[in-house]
């Protein structure tokens, strides 16, 4: 797992990089928001632990860029200011977390465990192929960044070809998934979904998402 930790103290910043890297963690520092942003530009972080109080650039300046530039990273507040409207704000900016100084490090890895497990998990409820995104928790699709209005059977049938990408799915499956084998409708009704979605999804596109394998069924792939 990889860490960025930001933190103008310079005793405290080197603390923190040498307890998480002895913890295993793969780790970078900043002394502000700003050299911070840089990280986040040049590679992929798994977790973000920020003072708030910085200079340049502060906590909280640069957790509105982060949000603001859709960088969907974890990010945990350090802040001095307990129970302060800047806590407050951080979390209403998109903060994950905040723990307060001074604080045990156990404290802090349990903080990291926390968030890690949450972003874990809102990733998994989210299924990309090329450049169609589908939200499972919040049923939605886009393309392109192009929401795309879809029956809830269609987004069932879309969700089970996404799960399965590069993965001929026949007929016989399909049903089986969508409906079960106590209510089978008989296969010419998926074909008539899937003239559907692609009426939706891949009408004007130059990439087409959803392939046909005559005489076996369908697969979504780039």
């Amino acid at each position: 797992m990889k860490i960025l930790v930001l933190e103008d103290d310079e005793s405290l910043r080197a603390v923190l990089k040498k307890r998480l890297t002895a913890s295993g963690f793969t780790v970078e520092s900043a002394a502000d928001g700003e050299e911070g942003l840089e990280y986040l530009r040049a590679g992929e972080f798994d977790v973000v632990i920020s003072d708030i109080m910085m200079p340049v650039m502060n906590g909280l300046e640069f957790l509105s860029a982060v949000r603001a530039k859709k960088i969907d990273v974890p990010v945990i507040l350090l802040t001095a200011l307990d129970g302060s409207g800047d806590v407050v704000k951080g979390l209403d900016m998109g903060a994950d977390d905040y723990i307060v100084k001074p604080f045990e490090f156990s404290e802090l890895l349990a903080r990291i465990r926390l968030v890690t497990r949450r972003s874990l998990g809102a990733r998994e409820n989210v299924l990309e192929v090329a450049d169609l995104t589908l939200d499972l928790n919040a049923r939605t699709a886009t393309r392109g960044g192009k929401e795309i209005a879809l029956s809830a059977k269609e987004f069932d049938l879309l969700a089970l070809l996404v799960k399965n990408k590069n993965i001929v799915l026949t007929r016989e499956r399909i049903c089986d998934a969508l409906y079960g084998m106590d209510d089978f409708i008989g296969s010419n009704a998926i074909d008539v979904y899937i003239r559907y979605l692609r009426k939706k999804l891949d009408e004007g596109y130059a990439v087409k998402l959803i392939h046909t394998v005559r005489g076996v069924g369908y697969t979504v792939k780039a």
